[in-house]
């Protein structure tokens, strides 16, 4: 165990060069292309999920929000497996990194912005002032809805990383005490080693639905100006 609580969290380095577009590259291999005519269990699983998962998120969708179905199904995959390896030991997660998610939110949130200019604009700019506002509130409520839409991308970076931060930082925790524990008092260290592994399975969750909250949530936006 590290004696750093935020060790995890730092950007690896191999000899002084940070390693971490390896990292994020290696989700890469898990999906390989399929070659064969039949393919194996595991493809075909991972071929079903994707078109499930895609079914439900472009049904709301017009014609013109479908074109980004290639885009949100490698979002979601792309999140989904880097969180899953992150769980892995002596591993790194780049979604615990604020810097990453805000490079990955700001320009799909950017992307339908402007796709609702373009193709709703008059909805769009209609979004700003709601029907029916007294005169005298014009200038406040657009301020304030011009502030929630700039959030929006914020929003979406902030809960990605504080939940998968929070999940590694009580599994570290947890794995101490869990540690410090044995040497003390073999029962109660058993309980929170079944304590630890229930855990790991919730995270496991989570690390699945965090992906699928982000990716609804950009789909969600891009449905609001498409």
């Amino acid at each position: 165990m590290n004696e750093n609580l935020f060790a995890s969290f730092m950007t690896p380095t191999m000899l002084g060069i940070p390693i971490i577009t390896l990292i994020i590259i290696f989700p890469i291999i898990l999906f390989p292309n399929p070659k064969r005519l039949i393919n194996n269990r595991v493809i075909t699983v991972q071929q079903w999920l994707i078109k499930l998962i895609l079914k439900q998120m472009m049904s709301i969708h017009s014609n013109k929000g479908r074109n980004w179905s290639l885009m949100l199904t490698t979002l979601i995959l792309f999140i989904g497996s880097t969180n899953l390896l992150g769980l892995l030991p002596y591993s790194f997660t780049p979604t615990t990194q604020l810097s990453m998610n805000l490079a990955m939110a700001i320009p799909l949130w950017a992307g339908t912005v402007i796709s609702g200019f373009r193709y709703k604009t008059k909805m769009t700019l209609a979004h700003f002032l709601p029907q029916g506002t007294p005169m005298i509130l014009i200038p406040m409520l657009v301020i304030i809805e011009t502030i929630s839409l700039f959030i929006q991308p914020m929003a979406l970076a902030v809960r990605l990383t504080a939940n998968i931060t929070a999940g590694h930082l009580l599994i570290h925790l947890i794995g101490s005490a869990t540690s410090a524990l044995f040497s003390i008092s073999t029962p109660i260290a058993l309980t929170t080693l079944i304590i630890l592994l229930l855990l790991t399975m919730l995270e496991l969750a989570v690390a699945l639905i965090q992906a699928y909250v982000f990716t609804l949530l950009v789909s969600l936006y891009l449905h609001d100006n498409t």
